[in-house]
């Protein structure tokens, strides 16, 4: 089985955590008393660079900015489908400073960047499927932003209701193994949105909550290898037995920040 998972070459944009710490409390993870190694979160995240070039991705870097400590978690700052550029609006005064940034790399590389009406926090809550986009609410991304993302892209928007503060972003709890699969946490939604999940993909890999809470949700797949937090084991065997081929890099000092892998990752989708 495993040789019929096929692995599609990605590019992703990161930023690298010179200035992460946590500095204030926008999560259930965040604790301002908290002290971060920063020498240890940037070889925890040069190790997940690493691993991407080594499986044959593309890596691109904004530059970090002082007096950002969360503009490391890229996957928020906007979301790219089709070579077009939807940005974020931030729900937290603390870090809407990082959408100009992120909005001038995508610029002088030559994009078009659209600046949402409402609150918006990028791949943290719109997920593209390859078919349509999920889009979380219920904490962060509004659902005004939801209709403002389907207007902007063309695709249908499916939103879902997270209730879970913990999976505060839908990329806490749900992340997309191929075109036609995805893996979530059921009861970080609410039932009507479970029930669209279960309707959606029947045969989608169910986690448990000690896999969510070990950010084994916020993991990145090419198809074949799934980048996923070492201390979701549980949820790496099962995966393997579905085929796929699971790649650990511990990203633990991000949790500090209620981070992981996918959070550290923006794809670029020409």
């Amino acid at each position: 089985m495993p040789d019929s998972r096929v692995p599609r070459r990605r590019r992703f944009l990161v930023c690298e955590p010179r200035h992460f710490a946590v500095q204030y409390a926008i999560n259930p993870w965040m604790h301002p008393d908290t002290h971060v190694d920063v020498d240890l979160a940037q070889e925890q995240w040069r190790t997940l660079i690493r691993a991407y070039e080594t499986h044959g991705h593309d890596v691109a870097a904004v530059e970090p900015v002082p007096g950002l400590p969360d503009m490391v978690f890229a996957a928020n700052s906007a979301v790219v489908v089709g070579g077009r550029v939807f940005g974020s609006l931030f729900h937290a005064p603390q870090r809407r400073a990082e959408s100009t940034h992120y909005d001038l790399w995508f610029q002088t590389a030559g994009y078009d960047v659209h600046r949402p009406a409402a609150v918006c926090e990028g791949e943290g809550d719109l997920v593209w499927t390859g078919r349509y986009v999920l889009a979380g609410t219920g904490f962060r991304t509004t659902r005004e932003a939801h209709r403002e993302v389907q207007e902007f892209f063309g695709h249908p928007v499916i939103s879902l209701t997270l209730v879970d503060p913990h999976f505060y972003h839908l990329d806490t709890a749900l992340f997309v193994l191929d075109d036609a699969n995805i893996v979530y946490y059921p009861e970080a939604f609410s039932p009507g949105s479970r029930e669209v999940l279960a309707r959606l993909y029947p045969d989608a890999v169910l986690a448990t909550r000690d896999d969510a809470m070990a950010f084994g949700l916020n993991s990145v797949s090419d198809g074949r290898h799934v980048f996923i937090a070492p201390q979701a084991e549980a949820l790496a065997v099962r995966l393997d037995d579905h085929g796929y081929v699971p790649v650990p890099v511990d990203l633990s000092e991000f949790h500090k920040a209620g981070g992981g892998i996918k959070c550290c990752t923006q794809e670029i989708r020409s």
